[in-house]
């Protein structure tokens, strides 16, 4: 019977639904994180009447036929990258991209990731780094005898050092752009790698054509909505208890059979 294996494909969608709305859900509070959404298509089709196909010798045609599909399957987990809203912190190194754009931040082993999450910190040599030590591109450096860090829309990094009445400019932060956002490798941590289906790298500065700005002293929040994933997660659960029930009918109706033979 395919009322089994077509209920069970239906189950196991159902179950990487929920288990992509509660990573959502865990990931509330997560800077800048952006919600996933599972994708299904439907499975192929067993035909057992075609349309089109002639019925009689007199050449009428079969209107619709009798297709049978197989169930469903996941095709993709997309990643929904609209922007959380900015949450002030009054933090002097955090930042939040305000549009399209990610930071550029150099691994140990040379290679660059992307984040847009702005929690940044120094290191003890007084460079910018991210939460787990990553220097942030293109590595400046605050010097010692610093009073006050400013950072501007564009990403320019100015220290006001003790005995000095003027700003100095340390540099100016790095930012990166993507055709496809959704097609980046999530590394966790925050970070993502480029990879073909998200094009290219198109590197440039904040503010300019196509880029967003910086918000010093300001966190993206998550663009998780609450009330959105609860009520996805009520109607994956009807979903699965629902082809678990055509999963015992069908257990009864094989049943029924045994007992006629």
């Amino acid at each position: 019977m395919r009322v089994l294996s077509i209920a069970s494909t239906g189950m196991m969608a159902q179950q990487m639904n929920v288990e992509v709305i509660s990573n959502n859900i865990a990931n509330i509070n997560t800077t800048a994180f952006k919600r996933s959404r599972a994708e299904f298509q439907d499975l192929m089709y067993q035909a057992e009447r075609r349309q089109g196909s002639q019925s009689t010798d007199s050449g009428t045609i079969v209107p619709t036929g009798v297709e049978v599909g197989l169930g469903v399957r996941p095709t993709s987990v997309n990643r929904i990258n609209t922007t959380g809203n900015l949450t002030s912190t009054g933090n002097e190194l955090d930042l939040a991209i305000e549009g399209r754009g990610y930071f550029n931040v150099t691994q140990p082993g040379g290679e660059t990731v992307y984040t847009r999450a702005g929690s940044f910190k120094l290191s003890p040599e007084g460079s910018i780094v991210t939460a787990d030590g990553y220097t942030v591109a293109p590595g400046i450096t605050v010097p010692q005898g610093t009073r006050e860090v400013v950072i501007n829309r564009s990403g320019e990094v100015l220290a006001y050092v003790d005995g000095r009445n003027q700003p100095v400019n340390q540099g100016q932060l790095a930012m990166t752009v993507f055709v496809n956002d959704s097609g980046l490798e999530a590394l966790g941590d925050n970070l993502f790698r480029a990879t073909p289906a998200s094009g290219e790298p198109q590197d440039g500065l904040a503010g300019q054509a196509g880029f967003g700005t910086i918000r010093q002293k300001y966190l993206e929040s998550s663009n998780v909505n609450v009330v959105q994933e609860i009520t996805e997660l009520i109607s994956a659960q009807r979903a699965y208890e629902m082809n678990a029930k055509v999963i015992e009918a069908g257990d009864q109706m094989a049943s029924t059979m045994t007992n006629m033979r």
